[in-house]
């Protein structure tokens, strides 16, 4: 009597190929879900401990970018406004809302408020925003529609092919520096407008591995 059937060899042959298929697989399914928003953050709104709506202040209110992230111009970070500054217009508008309850203890009793960062990039990632701010890279480019986001969330995947992209073709991304805040500013048909942005702002960007790891 045989010990085995001559289904067992299909099988066996089954096995063998998935065996060998598992670290393709597994390697495809790796690079794809690194794609996925699930991986990048992307479109997932932050709750953040005061409900500060950036649709109102922006495009209701008008308030520039540079208002409250004022070291965007200076500095690798863009910065996060103090209590004082919410307060400079919250101790006349909306004084007594439930809502600015948080912002009010915070001045009191002198303690920052606790925001969440939405747009977070690895330790071993430099980035500078002066540099990409002062060269014609607007807000618009990496934040995405701020002035229609009730809770901000993570428009751009911010990956390294992401950044590389736009280092090696950042043309279509420059604006004029009275825009780099405009939110709906539209860029012009002309392609030589760019070029002659790109000279006005002498850009030669870097695609080496030391521009972002130091």
């Amino acid at each position: 009597m045989s010990l085995f059937t001559p289904r067992a060899n299909t099988l066996g042959r089954l096995a063998l190929l998935a065996l060998l298929a598992a670290p393709i697989v597994a390697v495809l399914f790796a690079l794809l879900y690194a794609r996925t928003p699930f991986y990048t953050n992307q479109a997932f709104p932050i709750q953040q401990p005061v409900q500060f709506d950036h649709r109102h202040h922006v495009a209701d209110d008008g308030i520039d970018c540079r208002y409250c992230h004022d070291t965007v111009m200076t500095s690798w970070t863009a910065g996060f406004p103090p209590t004082e500054r919410c307060m400079g217009c919250h101790s006349q508008i909306w004084n007594e809302s439930p809502l600015l309850d948080v912002v009010r203890r915070s001045y009191f009793q002198g303690w920052p408020i606790r925001w969440k960062r939405v747009h977070r990039l690895p330790d071993f990632v430099y980035f500078d925003h002066s540099i990409h701010v002062n060269k014609g890279i607007g807000c618009l480019s990496c934040h995405g529609r701020v002035d229609q986001m009730p809770n901000l969330e993570q428009a751009a995947p911010l990956s390294m092919g992401w950044c590389i992209k736009c280092h090696r073709e950042p043309n279509s991304q420059l604006r004029p520096m009275a825009e780099i805040t405009n939110l709906r500013w539209t860029p012009p048909d002309d392609p030589s407008a760019f070029e002659a942005l790109a000279k006005l702002y002498d850009l030669h960007p870097r695609t080496s591995c030391t521009t972002c790891h130091r």
